[in-house]
């Protein structure tokens, strides 16, 4: 049993609490329709626990690193015909929440469900979060449980201002260790099969060409 839940379950006042967060649940969901409502491909928005959040502009070497990245990632995962990649302005939807991260990759079973007018993508496969002044909080907290709990086979945590990369690979429905690769390491995905990175590469620019 969840530790947080057994008080709760034990409480004889569990009715009013089922109640309570029944109805803050509903009031969520009603939220939830106005984001989807009001959203359009020009927006960039995400809805977290109940809350619209605007991502704010990127700075130049938060920009740098997602392309020195990003632009590896692709050719790889064209060449090789392996599933479908996506920048920031894919919008995937958890069960509670709606994210917009940096870079995603869908293997091939969730690519093929793709039309020409989606705009509300599945849970990713694999997720890269570049941290930012103002994503950091969200990326290391509800973003890493969220990915975690849904099924986000591999999470990188890109720092671009440390120069690292932390890297969390799914088991048993859980990131059970975090890997830290420095500039010096090689950086290597288990889900997007074949893909090798220098560190280096995604933080130098001459190094990347």
């Amino acid at each position: 049993m969840n530790a947080l839940l057994e008080p709760i379950l034990k409480s004889p006042a569990l009715p009013s609490h089922l109640a309570e967060l029944e109805r803050a649940m509903e009031a969520e969901r009603q939220r939830r329709e106005v984001f989807y409502d009001e959203i359009t491909e020009d927006h960039t928005w995400e809805f977290i626990n109940g809350r619209t959040f605007l991502h704010a502009p990127s700075r130049a070497v938060e920009l740098l690193v997602a392309d020195n990245l990003y632009y590896p990632l692709r050719h790889h995962v064209l060449r090789s015909k392996c599933g479908r990649l996506g920048r920031d302005r894919l919008l995937c939807g958890f069960p509670r929440n709606d994210y917009l991260p940096d870079i995603v990759f869908f293997g091939p079973a969730k690519a093929r469900l793709f039309k020409p007018d989606t705009m509300k993508f599945p849970v990713p496969d694999f997720i890269v979060e570049v941290l930012s002044p103002s994503t950091e909080k969200h990326d290391r907290g509800v973003k890493w449980e969220d990915y975690q709990t849904n099924g986000v086979g591999e999470y990188w945590i890109v720092d671009p201002d440390a120069k690292t990369v932390e890297q969390f690979f799914l088991k048993d429905g859980r990131y059970p260790r975090r890997v830290t690769a420095r500039t010096a390491g090689i950086l290597e995905s288990t889900v997007i099969r074949g893909f090798k990175l220098p560190v280096k590469a995604i933080f130098d620019a001459d190094a990347a060409l």
